[in-house]
């Protein structure tokens, strides 16, 4: 008997950000509105013989005590004009937008996409968001926002009183319902449209596209999210970085396709990753404290604390003790950032770690909000990312490095060779849209 082949790995490279996992202050750190700094990324990645890459999106600079915060003064461009012009200077790789639903309308963002696809010879991809954040919403005409049960509820979750579609689940349908407008032979069909939502009466500009429809990820962790992604998406995107919570999501949300008529293979899970990468395992360890103490800064370490605690506490010694006072659960030091918990369990975890280490404000922060997923030699980075895809945990990654633009280049060199012999990853692209390199089936046309 032969030996099954080792179950194959996808690859994508998220382009590093306004978040905490960018190091601002590294002499390499680069620009992040420049298109040269899109371009390496994407072509490294290229290079690599990645799956996409992958912009995120934010439609309002973040707030902290009524100023910017100092991780988003650099902006954000929009995502598919850059992805437009990357499709320009690349061959191969997919192309992922996140857009939001909340604050856009199904025929504009389809026919975007539905641009972007035949631009790109069937490389698109659409991270579906929903907000239900009034203060993101204050930048848009109807000034409204949903709150999250109406922004995440999934086809088959009904409530008392209510419909049992979410505005992003009809969104995504009625995307749909025009990409199927035009017949694979090319001709134009008549849409017509009438949900809780949306109305759509008319005909779609756009010829159907070289995928059928984009490629679809979704990002959200609660039952609705986990719901929703198993009946509509074709990529999740998720923060469970560990071997035990990997496995638990994927057999979560694996589990709940076949109600909704899907393979376990219809539907990748890819976690959100970062790495770091030494010559020896001691030298990689090194590297990544030294680049967790960069990422947070004594200024940041207080910012973090005050999201936690929702109170000025500014007077605080970085290098001194936590808090002794409870946080406020109620207050809103902090706008535009979804708060990950509950305040008081958070500090509650904080004050146990900083007592049973003996650390500091910016210690407890360093260690508690580190999202280091991979450190190690080539060698160890790559058996670590091949246990995970083969122990149930993920179909593969989205690489979050910590430096623009060049954070990508030492993994393409020096892990997906070791990948490659590993026989985990592909040695070329076999196909040339993004489907193919999912191993994802074109879309039945219901037109």
């Amino acid at each position: 008997m032969t030996a099954a082949a080792p179950k194959q790995m996808h690859l994508a490279a998220h382009f590093p950000g306004v978040n905490n996992t960018t190091v601002w202050s590294d002499p390499r750190s680069g620009s992040q509105i420049e298109f040269s700094s899109f371009e390496h990324l994407a072509r490294t990645a290229e290079r690599g013989l990645f799956d996409f890459f992958f912009l995120a999106e934010g439609l309002r600079l973040r707030e902290h005590k009524g100023r910017i915060h100092d991780l988003d003064v650099v902006g954000r461009p929009e995502s598919l004009t850059v992805l437009s012009a990357l499709a320009a200077v690349t061959d191969r790789i997919g192309l992922a937008a996140t857009v939001n639903t909340t604050f856009n309308e199904p025929y504009e963002l389809a026919r975007r996409l539905a641009t972007l696809d035949h631009l790109s010879a069937g490389r698109a991809a659409w991270n579906a968001v929903t907000s239900s954040d009034a203060f993101t919403g204050e930048n848009f005409r109807r000034g409204g926002y949903l709150d999250r049960a109406e922004t995440l509820r999934a086809p088959g979750s009904a409530r008392p009183g209510g419909t049992p579609y979410t505005r992003a689940a009809e969104f995504v349908a009625t995307a749909r319902e025009l990409w199927d407008s035009w017949t694979p032979e090319g001709a134009p069909r008549p849409v017509s449209h009438r949900g809780r939502h949306f109305t759509v009466e008319g005909e779609f500009t756009v010829p159907r596209s070289p995928q059928g429809h984009p490629v679809v990820i979704q990002a959200g962790d609660s039952s609705e999210g986990r719901e929703f992604a198993a009946s509509a998406a074709d990529i999740v995107f998720t923060r469970h970085g560990t071997l035990d919570a990997g496995r638990a999501f994927y057999a979560d949300v694996k589990g709940r396709l076949a109600a909704h008529g899907r393979a376990p293979d219809e539907l990748k899970i890819m976690p959100g990753v970062t790495f770091v990468l030494g010559d020896t395992d001691a030298d990689a360890r090194e590297h990544a404290a030294d680049i967790r103490r960069r990422q947070v800064s004594p200024q940041n370490a207080i910012a973090a604390l005050e999201q936690v605690w929702g109170r000025d506490l500014s007077s605080y010694d970085p290098d001194g003790p936590l808090p002794a006072s409870d946080p406020d659960p109620g207050a809103e030091l902090v706008r535009g950032r979804v708060r990950q918990g509950d305040p008081l369990a958070i500090a509650a975890r904080w004050r146990a770690l900083s007592e049973e280490k003996g650390l500091s404000i910016r210690q407890t922060v360093i260690e508690a909000t580190g999202r280091q997923s991979f450190i190690g030699s080539p060698a160890t980075v790559a058996a670590l990312l091949a246990e995970y895809v083969a122990a149930g945990a993920a179909d593969g990654f989205i690489l979050v490095p910590h430096l623009t633009p060049g954070g990508l280049d030492d993994f393409v060199d020096r892990v997906v060779p070791l990948l490659q012999e590993r026989g985990v990853f592909r040695r070329a692209y076999t196909g040339s849209t993004l489907r193919s390199h999912l191993g994802l089936a074109a879309p039945v046309w219901k037109g």
